[in-house]
């Protein structure tokens, strides 16, 4: 059994002009998401800005989430925190909430010891909702590579990965050496994943273009790659935007483009410089050409 198949995304998280939490917009988003063919959500995670949110906003915007969403589609939380007392806090919140599971990183603060890693996910896993273990060594100082996946694999209710170390051989090594589903967590890597064996992706960019997303990655997976390829390629030059540590203010840019503007980033995140949304528009104005 699959647990988390298909386009599941990040969302951002919408603000006012005055920086509070929109969530009539959050709900709206919500709905575009939905409609516009995606199979999953994920609030609260990186690009949610979780880390600027109170813990009132977080809790009202996962609430929120999974109201709106209303049974459509899964809602999958971020749960990341500082302790892990903190993170499994909000493991317990999501299953009150209604979540279909959790997205968890391993400890963020300093770089754990192997068995402090382990005993992170445990506590996570006592609370009993399925897991996608996220690994992003790039950001963190955990890699939790296929050998270290495997291991994690033994506890319970750990059930997949969001892999984004950008590697596309991790993806053959996890699904050899375990038994998690594999999702991808990098948007460039979104057509190469699902054909060699990725059966999720936890995505950025489809915030702004669900459609295109949700074509993108069934084709990819039914193996029709002359249908797949043209359209990876008008979207690849925004895909890219995903990787990169302003992927919050170039993906809300981007969903202004689209005609669905969500606000402002939060402090300690700034507009960027006026070549930086120029570079984003014109790979924007590139991908509008597959515009379904």
């Amino acid at each position: 059994m699959t647990h988390f198949e298909g386009v599941y995304v990040a969302m951002v998280t919408p603000f006012t002009d005055a920086y509070e939490v929109d969530y009539k917009r959050l709900r709206e988003l919500c709905d575009r998401l939905i409609s516009g063919g995606v199979d999953g959500l994920v609030p609260t995670g990186s690009l949610g800005e979780y880390a600027t949110l109170s813990g009132e906003e977080r809790a009202k915007v996962v609430e929120t989430v999974i109201e709106a969403a209303a049974g459509r589609v899964p809602v999958v939380v971020g749960t990341a925190a500082p302790s892990t007392e903190q993170a499994v806090g909000w493991v317990r919140h999501a299953k009150a909430a209604g979540a279909a599971g959790v997205m968890a990183l391993p400890p963020i603060n300093y770089k754990p010891l192997r068995h402090e890693v382990i005993a992170h996910f445990e506590a996570l896993s006592e609370v009993g909702l399925p897991i996608v273990a996220y690994n992003n060594p790039h950001d963190y100082k955990v890699d939790l590579t296929p050998d270290f996946l495997a291991e994690l694999s033994r506890i319970e209710n750990i059930v997949a990965v969001k892999e984004f170390s950008g590697d596309i051989r991790r993806i053959h090594d996890i699904l050899e050496k375990t038994g998690l589903e594999v999702m991808v967590g990098v948007d460039d890597l979104a057509m190469e994943g699902p054909l060699f064996g990725a059966t999720g992706w936890i995505s950025g960019v489809p915030n702004a273009l669900p459609q295109e997303g949700a074509q993108l990655f069934r084709l990819a997976r039914e193996g029709r790659l002359k249908e797949a390829l043209p359209l990876y390629r008008r979207l690849l030059p925004l895909f890219h935007y995903d990787a990169s540590p302003q992927l919050v203010q170039s993906i809300k840019y981007m969903m202004e483009l689209s005609g669905f503007p969500v606000g402002p980033t939060r402090p300690p995140r700034l507009p960027l410089p006026a070549a930086d949304y120029e570079a984003i528009k014109q790979a924007f104005e590139y991908a509008a050409v597959s515009r379904i």
